[in-house]
């Protein structure tokens, strides 16, 4: 079987074997699903996706998890726009309906949480209450109605989540059920009368389950062992079973990033598996490589493969690989995708700002001489005229710097910097027809991507320079690499400007000693130590030239202001597994300190609260603070010469700056 095939779940047929499944986005309005889940469903239906899960929708009003989690009573009008813009697709479109129990939230509905007995959740440390049988017949009631819905909307059918942020999981799990009457000698029932209220109410229709088959916690969770006692006695009453990991003991081992390799859940799957007894079976697991993906359908892994982030990265994947084009990559940074926090973040991706921006036109702020036409997803449809500001949903409007105006025309562009803003830039440019010629003053492309890519663990985020690189080579744009611009080969001509960033301010005395800037670090042999990494920032530079020294055997110390060490990494999901990574590595933790002065065998520190100082040996000092623009050049400037920030930023302003020269 291949990916791209179709596959029948039910009485549905679904145009491919890729699936992409609910997560979090903030596209919401309130509560309800709104048109940016409607075009963002659709992007992805129309690039192939052969079923799709909705962001879970609360079954029941005691559930509020997150501010603008979807409340399935108030979703039947959504739900019907996503039908019908799926529709002419062919893709299976289900409803996500679930409960988070103790793992939701207080906040927002300011009722007690529920959950099967009285266990404080581990992140929150909020103590529910105990459901009695009304509550729990209240519930059952509750999935049923959602999914009568769901179906009267036009959807093909429902997903149960019994995973991550999951009552159904809570009271299948040890963990967390602690009751003595029938719910706690037999932790299946609730699930099996969920499962029995909903076919009733789908009839036909898909009714597939999202299952936690290892809650990673041993001593008492789900185990592989116990998962398949589950499968075994459920598997009559699903479609399709889509195997996941993870509990309320550790949250991002359903979600991981980078750091952790792609398919993490294939045996995981393959034992799920064999307990299906034919029920078809889902992988998930970072499969964001439609090779991999393809490799565990031929190995019997699985019957269809999750490939959620790479359809975010890019919607068109399946379409693509029907017809053997390279898809942009997902790089599993969790930067822009991961969503789930208190800052209400609408979904997007580093590589893609496309993505949960579909409905909007392209923020811009940028002086023009002429009227330009652009969208976010094609850049086709925004009309501006001088010192225009727009965008809906979006207040980043600002980014796009200009010097001396942007005109429209046919003559060749000029890209200064081969970074991911200007090669994205360059990329859309002769996407549209013009001649575009690149110049890079390295002798290799990437910008700071390259030096990024050797901190430790993030090799990945390499593979997005390399798509974009293969795009801008195979559009037709001249690349000369090793060519430092100067104004004499600007003046008189069209000119993006993305030359990056400078080292920028220290913030600390220098008495002697070796102060490396990190991309100086990067460069360097760095093999004696003691080492401090000063980390002011606290992202994920800080943590992984660290690593990398301790992985050299450098004796290394990692100083920040913080609570913790990269305090930056809990938005990505990666804050416990990267303080692990530094202990075990044996990477001191210089916490709540500020680094005072630098001496040529030790630095000074100072303690954030007391202001107490002390000293600790250091050869060498690693500076992994702020950079500052790179301003030598005049034109339009993008990225990291306006100011330095993410790969995102840079691929956004690249392509607003394309938008803005058509």
């Amino acid at each position: 079987m291949k990916l791209v095939d179709p596959v029948r779940l039910g009485r549905s047929s679904a145009p491919s074997r890729v699936l992409f499944g609910p997560h979090e986005t903030n596209l919401g309005r309130e509560r309800d699903i709104s048109d940016r889940h409607v075009a963002y469903y659709a992007a992805r239906a129309a690039g192939g996706a052969g079923v799709l899960v909705t962001e879970i929708a609360s079954a029941h009003d005691s559930d509020w998890p997150y501010e603008r989690a979807p409340l399935a009573s108030r979703c039947g009008p959504g739900w019907a726009a996503v039908a019908e813009a799926c529709r002419p697709h062919g893709t299976v479109v289900l409803a996500g309906l679930g409960h988070s129990g103790s793992q939701g939230s207080s906040a927002f509905s300011q009722r007690v949480l529920w959950a099967p007995s009285r266990v404080a959740d581990v992140a929150s440390r909020e103590m529910p209450m105990e459901l009695e049988q009304d509550e729990i017949d209240s519930l059952v009631a509750g999935f049923a109605a959602a999914s009568r819905e769901a179906v009267r909307s036009g959807l093909h059918g429902v997903e149960l989540n019994a995973g991550q942020f999951s009552l159904l999981r809570q009271f299948l799990s040890g963990l967390t059920n602690q009751r003595g009457d029938g719910y706690g000698t037999d932790r299946t029932r609730l699930l099996r009368e969920v499962l029995a209220a909903v076919r009733e109410a789908v009839g036909d229709g898909v009714l597939g389950l999202r299952l936690s088959c290892d809650e990673l916690a041993p001593w008492a969770g789900i185990t592989p062992e116990a998962a398949a006692g589950i499968v075994e006695s459920i598997r009559e009453d699903v479609d399709y079973l889509a195997v996941v990991r993870g509990s309320a003991m550790g949250t991002s081992a359903t979600r991981p990033d980078l750091h952790t390799e792609p398919g993490f859940n294939i045996d995981l799957c393959r034992a799920i598996r064999e307990s299906a007894a034919g029920a078809p079976v889902v992988l998930q697991g970072s499969v964001v490589d439609p090779g991999q993906a393809q490799r565990a359908l031929d190995d019997g892994v699985a019957d269809l493969v999750e490939m959620t982030r790479a359809q975010i990265a890019d919607p068109d994947v399946v379409a693509k690989t029907r017809s053997g084009t390279p898809a942009r990559p997902c790089v599993l940074c969790n930067q822009k995708c991961q969503v789930r926090d208190n800052r209400n973040p609408i979904i997007t991706c580093i590589v893609n700002p496309s993505a949960g921006h579909e409905p909007d036109e392209i923020p811009i702020s940028m002086e023009v001489g002429s009227r330009i036409s652009m969208e976010i997803g094609d850049l086709s449809s925004m009309e501006i005229g001088s010192r225009v500001s727009t965008g809906v949903g979006d207040p980043s409007s600002v980014g796009v710097r200009s010097r001396s105006g942007v005109r429209g025309g046919s003559e060749p562009v000029l890209v200064v910097g081969g970074g991911p803003a200007g090669l994205e830039a360059a990329r859309v440019l002769a996407s549209r027809g013009r001649a575009v010629t690149l110049v890079e003053r390295e002798e290799q492309l990437g910008g700071m991507v390259r030096r990024a890519a050797e901190v430790a663990g993030r090799g990945r985020v390499w593979q997005a320079i390399e798509w974009l690189e293969a795009e801008v080579r195979r559009l037709g744009v001249e690349v000369r690499l090793g060519v430092e611009a100067g104004p004499a080969e600007l003046a008189g001509r069209e000119v993006v400007v993305a030359t990056g960033s400078v080292p920028g301010p220290w913030g600390f005395k220098v008495e002697g000693g070796a102060v490396l800037d990190v991309v100086e670090a990067l460069s360097a042999d760095v093999s004696a130590g003691p080492v401090v990494v000063h980390d002011p920032v606290g992202d994920h530079v800080g943590v992984g030239v660290a690593e990398l020294l301790a992985a050299r055997g450098v004796e290394s110390a990692i100083v920040t202001q913080d609570q913790v060490v990269g305090t930056q990494l809990a938005l990505t999901g990666d804050l416990a597994d990267a303080n692990a990574r530094l202990q075990r590595a044996g990477v001191a933790l210089e916490k709540r300190s500020l680094l005072r002065e630098v001496h040529p065998d030790h630095v000074v520190l100072e303690d954030v609260h007391t202001a107490e100082t002390r000293e600790r040996p250091a050869a060498v000092v690693v500076h992994c603070g702020h950079r500052l623009p790179d301003e030598t050049l005049e034109g339009t400037r993008i990225g990291d010469c306006v100011a330095p920030r993410t790969i995102h930023e840079a691929i956004l302003e690249g392509r607003r700056a394309a938008g803005g020269l058509r």
